[in-house]
Parts: C-alpha cells; sequence; structure tokens
C-alpha cells in the first residue's frame, strides 16, 4: 500500500476512533444523569410541572403509534416506487430527472419537510395537528432514504436472475416477486432499518406541524393530538430546573431502548432472509 493510502486508512481510523469515544462519553453523561429517574413510574406517569412526579407515558405511546403509522404508509411506497423505477421504468430524462430529484430530496434539511407537513396536511388537507400529520410528514422525510437503498439492493441483485426466471416463462412480475424481491430483501430491510432510525429521533419536523409539548392523555385514535419522545426530552431540558435536566437523560435512555429494540427486531427478520440468499 503507497504512503497516502496508509495516511487515508490511518486518517479514517482516527476519525472512527473520536466518533466512538465521544459517543460512549455522551451515552455515560445521559447513563449517569439519567438512570436513577428509571422507574416503572417514570414510564407510566404523564408528564407533570413537579420534577418527582413526571413521566414518559404519553410521550412512548405517542412515539410508537408515530413510527407505527409511519413504516405503514412509507414502507411500502418506497419500496414499490424503488421497484417500479429499478425494473419497469423505461431509461428516459423524465426517469432521470426523477432519479435526481429523489437524491436530492435525501439532503433536504428535515425543518423543511416540517413546513411542507404544516402547509400540505395540518392546513390544505384540514388533517390539523393530528397523529395522521405527523405520521405522513415522518413519511415525507424517509422516504427518498428508503427509495435509494432499496434501488441500491435491488440493483445488486444479478441480472442472471432474472434472465433464468424469464428464460423459463415467468412473467416480469412473477420475476420480481418470486426471484429479485427475495435475494434484494435483506438490503430493503437495511436501509428501512436507517430510514425509522432517523424517523424516530426527529423533533424538528414534528415541532412545525405544531405536536403538543405537555399532554396527560395517550392517543386514542389517528386524528388525536399527540407527543413524541424527541419532543418531550426537548421540552425538558429547555427548562432551567436541574431536575428536569436528569428527566432529559431518562427519556434520552428510554428513547434508545426503543431505538434499539426496533433496530435488533429488524435485524432478526433481516438475517432470518439473508440466511436464504445464495448467489
Amino acid at each position: 500500500m503507497s504512503i497516502k493510502g496508509r495516511a487515508f486508512e490511518y486518517t479514517c481510523l482516527a476519525a472512527t476512533m473520536t466518533a466512538l469515544l465521544l459517543l460512549a462519553m455522551l451515552l455515560w453523561d445521559a447513563w449517569d444523569k439519567g438512570a436513577g429517574w428509571l422507574s416503572w413510574e417514570f414510564l407510566t406517569s404523564f408528564p407533570s410541572r413537579f420534577p418527582e412526579k413526571a413521566g414518559i407515558k404519553s410521550a412512548l405511546w405517542g412515539s410508537i403509534w408515530l413510527m407505527i403509522i409511519t413504516a405503514v404508509v412509507s414502507l411500502p411506497l418506497g419500496v414499490g416506487t424503488a421497484i417500479y423505477l429499478e425494473e419497469y421504468a423505461k431509461k428516459t430524462w423524465l426517469t432521470k430527472i426523477i432519479e435526481i430529484n429523489i437524491s436530492n430530496l435525501a439532503g433536504v434539511p428535515s425543518v423543511v419537510y416540517g413546513l411542507l407537513g404544516l402547509a400540505l396536511f395540518v392546513r390544505g388537507l384540514a388533517l390539523e395537528r393530528s397523529l395522521i400529520s405527523g405520521a405522513l410528514t415522518i413519511s415525507l422525510l424517509i422516504l427518498p432514504i428508503i427509495i435509494i437503498s432499496s434501488r441500491e439492493a435491488i440493483k445488486a441483485v444479478p441480472s442472471s436472475i432474472r434472465e433464468a426466471s424469464l428464460a423459463l416463462g415467468a412473467t416480469r412480475w412473477q420475476t420480481v416477486k418470486y426471484h429479485v424481491l427475495p435475494a434484494a430483501l435483506p438490503g430493503i430491510l437495511t436501509g428501512n432499518i436507517l430510514a425509522l432510525s432517523r424517523a424516530i429521533g426527529e423533533a424538528a419536523p414534528l415541532i412545525m406541524i405544531g405536536a403538543l409539548t405537555f399532554i396527560a392523555f395517550t392517543p386514542e385514535s389517528i386524528f388525536d393530538p399527540f407527543t413524541a419522545l424527541p419532543i418531550q426530552i426537548f421540552n425538558w431540558a429547555s427548562r432551567p430546573k436541574a431536575e428536569f435536566q436528569f428527566l432529559a437523560a431518562a427519556g434520552i435512555l428510554v428513547l434508545l431502548a426503543l431505538l434499539l429494540a426496533m433496530n435488533a427486531a429488524a435485524i432478526l427478520i433481516r438475517n432470518k432472509y439473508q440466511r436464504y440468499v445464495k448467489w
């Protein structure tokens, strides 16, 4: 390896170690401040202006509702779009423009999606500041990530699989359904995990559409007002009283636990299908 190659390798290694060290310090700080506030009462109590009585129940249930609706809306739409662009769409100037716009949308700041959700869902469709408005806004945010990652996974499937299926008399849809998608599923699920991991930690779009910071009830339908863990953490962290800073740290630990549980379930599903993919 050349001197420049070794220098680049060492630079990447140093950057990775620095990032891991900073992450470890942040996690330790959150654990040190918030672990003592974690309890069953904290998980089952509603927010309060008294720190010793405050809990995270409404925010926790709001985040769970939000992720379920977002996944139901965005995953089929994103994967379906990727299948169409990669397997069915003709390579014309229109499809090239669509692909460029999708790539550009992946880099748009999340607060811009919040403004779009406010104009389109809250005011345009009169859905108000409801759970469905938040889920649709977050779905717009992660759709470009899902489409791009799913397209790359589908593109990685060898063309020989498609040609063999078509040569045996299968239709294009049968080829996609029974051969391409099962082979691409581990990569598709990986992209979906990354997209939902970003979605669960977003606060700016939800604040822009008017998600509440104090709710003493859990949502019972998709049209109810809601809050979410990132908003509740932001609310506690912005208060001057020291106890609320500890509550914010405890909320961060709950958010990380929910994220890890969601990712673990998705990784298990991905690994289950990956065992059957042998190219």
